[in-house]
């Protein structure tokens, strides 16, 4: 971190929520932060893939949107955390995915993972008791779809042909078992931006999942992680709990009811579980420097989530984190007329 030299790639998660029912509004703000975020220098715009609609909505259709991105962005990398894979027919979604990359000129980053919807599931006719077997086999039809392999049928490929995505498939795990099956299958690990189901913060959960992954790493290329996690910088906490307070201690509460919080837990608690980073650029770097995990990382995700800022408050926090924050912690933006490039600069 005192070398000078970008140790992590800086992104930013949305989860394309909005305050109604309408989403039009809330697809057209998701598109403008991307916008603003390539502008800003941020390296990869990460969304996620919610079918049935949760607190504000969800993006069902995440590689349409992200075609649409490609064409209003010129160097920002799109992915996914996740696409939920056990849900899609793995040979389409390598059409899908091989067509956004020829589209963007090689910027896709594939994120998957298995889901935790019921409902989900059940409305595309899956077995939920099957979700860990039903990522594995769509993970391996997937990949060898995107080497340009045969897949489905003798002589088929999938078009247009993939460029290589060696390196740019990701897995979102909830555990140290899955962690280092991720490394076994030689994707990059995705970690949450909160450890469910556990009362230990979440980056002392989630530090011994990042060393199963890179223990168990066996391949030549470098290992990556991306560490999302929730980064609201204004100019004083109180300003900042203003934009997000409220609706994180609604999620919590709405988590408590499956069982992955405490019931009743207070705000700061709530914050607490989210391991919310919030407040003045200062103060957020000074905690990220006890940050756990973020020694290990590669890639730094920010998201919002489960807040629903309202849009201007929304970009001038992503201004805040690429100006003052992820600077502070040994981060630049890459030159505009850097080549885009899949990897981690170091």
């Amino acid at each position: 971190m005192t070398s000078g030299k970008l140790r992590f790639r800086l992104g930013f998660l949305t989860h394309v929520q909005g305050r109604d029912a309408d989403l039009s509004q809330a697809y057209r703000n998701a598109r403008e932060l991307f916008v603003a975020a390539d502008e800003l220098g941020f390296d990869v715009g990460w969304v996620a893939q919610h079918h049935a609609p949760g607190g504000g909505g969800g993006l069902s259709s995440p590689w349409t949107f992200l075609a649409h991105v490609a064409a209003r962005t010129s160097r920002i990398r799109l992915g996914t955390a996740i696409t939920v894979l056990p849900l899609e027919d793995p040979v389409r979604l390598a059409e899908d995915v091989a067509t956004v990359d020829t589209l963007s000129g090689g910027r896709v980053e594939l994120g998957v993972g298995s889901g935790s919807s019921d409902l989900e599931y059940a409305a595309f006719g899956r077995d939920a008791t099957r979700r860990r077997e039903l990522t594995s086999e769509n993970l391996d039809v997937l990949s060898r779809a995107l080497r340009g392999e045969e897949v489905g049928a003798v002589g088929f490929r999938v078009q247009p042909a993939p460029g290589d995505f060696g390196d740019r498939i990701w897995q979102g795990v909830f555990s140290a078992h899955g962690a280092a099956h991720a490394a076994s299958r030689g994707s990059n690990l995705l970690l949450n931006r909160a450890a469910y189901g556990h009362d230990a913060p979440t980056d002392e959960v989630q530090r011994p999942w990042a060393e199963a992954f890179l223990s168990a790493w066996d391949r030549p290329r470098r290992p990556r992680i991306g560490l999302s996690r929730l980064v609201f910088p204004a100019k004083d906490r109180r300003t900042a709990l203003a934009h997000i307070g409220d609706d994180v201690h609604r999620a919590a509460l709405r988590m408590a009811r499956s069982g992955a919080f405490p019931e009743g837990l207070d705000k700061d608690e709530a914050l607490r579980r989210f391991h919310a980073f919030h407040g003045a650029p200062e103060e957020i770097v000074a905690a990220f420097r006890q940050e756990q995990v973020l020694p290990l990382a590669t890639d730094l995700i920010t998201q919002f989530n489960p807040a629903v800022p309202d849009h201007d408050a929304t970009i001038r926090a992503l201004e805040l984190i690429a100006t003052e924050v992820a600077p502070a912690l040994g981060w630049s933006p890459a030159p505009r007329d850097e080549p885009v490039n899949a990897g981690v600069r170091t």
